[in-house]
């Protein structure tokens, strides 16, 4: 019975591929109930997906999700940044029982935002929440949650120094000079446009990709047309992380 569940599951798995957008994604894997009981992100939908029916071996706990798995929905995004955060907020709301690593949500990264501080720093986080801070999450793995915060570094410039580095610096360090902070520290950047750039991120974490790409075309539109194409570059930069 086992495996013919296994062999069922298998072959739903097979007929949704055909309809999977080449492209970065999420993807839920339901039950009889259509209850959602996994849900994974992916660089490449079918790729990912074909996986599940191609591998030699399986793990016992892959080989029973498949044979509990009667349908699979997916949604296709920008990116593989939208992707990371859209599994991670599904994970959080569903609390899929595959997805067993995050029964523990203190045991799994998220990522903070210091809002207590004039410039917010970005930084994974684990343990217990305060009230003054923001956080996202919790991504699926300690190397999600890093490579989301190494695309919000490229993107939106924000310091990832602890406060003690912050504090003491005297000029700026090599982030500044690659183009991954704005470097608060040494007043290269003002309160008022650093934290414009935290309001960005945070829409961007809450999965308004779109409506920052709009943005951010718009300003490096008006930098050109203020013939500031060392800054308009900057922000083709940032579009493009």
């Amino acid at each position: 019975m086992i495996m013919k569940n296994f062999e069922q599951g298998k072959q739903i798995i097979k007929n949704i591929i055909q309809f999977l957008p080449n492209g970065p994604g999420v993807y839920k894997m339901l039950d009889d109930k259509n209850a959602i009981i996994y849900v994974g992100k992916a660089k490449n939908l079918p790729n990912r997906i074909n996986s599940y029916i191609s591998a030699s071996y399986l793990p016992i706990r892959t080989e029973r999700m498949i044979s509990s798995t009667k349908n699979l929905e997916f949604i296709a995004t920008q990116n593989e940044a939208e992707a990371l955060l859209l599994e991670a907020n599904l994970i959080k709301k569903n609390q899929p029982r595959y997805n067993i690593l995050l029964k523990d949500d203190k045991s799994f990264p998220y990522i903070q935002l210091t809002k207590s501080h004039k410039f917010p720093q970005l930084t994974k986080f684990r343990g217990k929440q305060n009230k003054n801070d923001i956080f996202f999450g919790p991504f699926a793995s300690p190397s999600s949650a890093s490579w989301t915060i190494k695309t919000l570094q490229k993107v939106f410039l924000l310091r990832v120094c602890d406060d003690s580095i912050f504090n003491n610096r005297k000029r700026p360090c090599i982030l500044y000079q690659i183009k991954r902070c704005s470097a608060p520290c040494t007043n290269q950047i003002n309160e008022k446009d650093y934290n414009n750039l935290v309001l960005d991120s945070i829409n961007f974490l809450n999965g308004k990709s779109a409506l920052i790409q709009k943005k951010l075309s718009k300003e490096m539109e008006n930098e050109s047309e203020k013939f500031n194409y060392e800054k308009a570059a900057i922000i083709r930069d940032r579009i493009k992380a």
